[in-house]
């Protein structure tokens, strides 16, 4: 998507056949992959780096995966999608009850897995920028909006309508008010 160019991923996986595999795939979709196989280091490069999405397997050595999940909802919103061969129903469910946005099986295929990370990326905000800063700004308490760094010289009508547009990306459409 084009949108996504240069979104930064995090993929914390210690199994280093499919870290290669996942990073070779979101390469190719140009994603800029940074990985990491201790789950010790996964909370200071979040911290450090800020990558736009984390792909986190739950199982990592010297500290748990579902933990690090717990640590980083303290302090961030940013998509974390769980890749793990646990495949029970309890499983999923603890990993999404601790704040995963998705939870994917390691067998799926590595095209749907970049399908999906385009999804999850495309719902939890506005484009990227290849240097990772957003495409679109709007500050309402500031009545400020800017595209690609640029001011936007708005109307007031003009202002609210590009906000409610960009308060739900992808829909395309508005509910009118007598429906």
């Amino acid at each position: 998507m084009h949108g996504m160019k240069g979104a930064r991923v995090l993929v914390a996986e210690d199994d280093p056949n499919l870290a290669g595999l996942l990073s070779d795939y979101l390469g190719a979709a140009s994603f800029v992959v940074h990985w990491i196989a201790d789950g010790r280091e996964v909370v200071s490069i979040v911290r450090t780096e800020e990558p736009d999405l984390i792909i986190l397997d739950p199982m990592l050595p010297n500290r748990d995966g579902l933990d690090i999940c717990r640590e980083l909802r303290a302090f961030t919103t940013l998509p974390i999608v769980m890749v793990t061969a646990r495949v029970e129903e309890i499983d999923r469910l603890l990993g999404l009850e601790l704040g995963a946005d998705e939870y994917i099986c390691k067998r799926s295929s590595p095209r749907e897995f970049v399908a999906r990370v385009r999804e999850i990326l495309r719902r939890v905000g506005p484009a990227l920028k290849p240097d990772g800063a957003h495409a679109l700004v709007i500050d309402e308490a500031q009545f400020f909006a800017a595209f690609e760094g640029k001011p936007l010289d708005l109307t007031p009508v003009e202002f609210r309508l590009l906000s409610t547009l960009a308060s739900a990306p992808g829909t395309g459409v508005l509910a009118r008010a007598d429906s």
